[in-house]
């Protein structure tokens, strides 16, 4: 996506499906993401290193949309889970990645995601199993919710 914004000309705005793991009870469903956050990153460290602050949380144009944590690993064992439950009630590996380069192009992006499994243990069994039914689920949202354009 960085590459085709660099590239240019920039679209009106950007849609963004997927899937996210629930970090606390009861999450299940579709979302609209309000604010992204990063985390993997230690920004305590990195910015006693660098005198810079790596990972800011991002908001989206989605106001009062629940918080997505992204980071590089996938969340499944529960130790893990509850630290980030405290955080953010659902998590992704690449929605801040996304958020990131459409904010440095300056165009609106909105995050969907469909939960497909309670982040922790067997989540990635849990993962395979639903993705193709979460895919059908973001298909049906996007016909209600994304203009066709002529």
């Amino acid at each position: 996506m960085a590459t085709v914004l660099a590239r240019g000309p920039h679209p009106s705005g950007i849609v963004n499906l997927g899937t996210a793991g629930a970090l606390r009870p009861g999450w299940a469903g579709t979302h609209v993401i309000g604010s992204v956050i990063q985390h993997d990153l230690d920004n305590a460290v990195l910015a006693s290193l660098t005198g810079e602050i790596y990972g800011a949380p991002i908001g989206l144009p989605e106001d009062g949309g629940p918080v997505l944590a992204t980071g590089d690993s996938f969340i499944s064992d529960e130790a893990a889970r509850a630290r980030l439950a405290a955080l953010a009630p659902l998590v992704d590996m690449e929605g801040y990645a996304l958020a990131s380069a459409a904010q440095q192009a300056g165009v609106p992006l909105r995050i969907v995601k469909h939960v497909s499994d309670e982040a922790g243990d067997g989540a990635a069994r849990t993962w395979r199993e639903t993705v193709a039914g979460c895919a059908r689920v973001l298909a049906d949202w996007t016909a209600r919710n994304v203009p066709v354009l002529p």
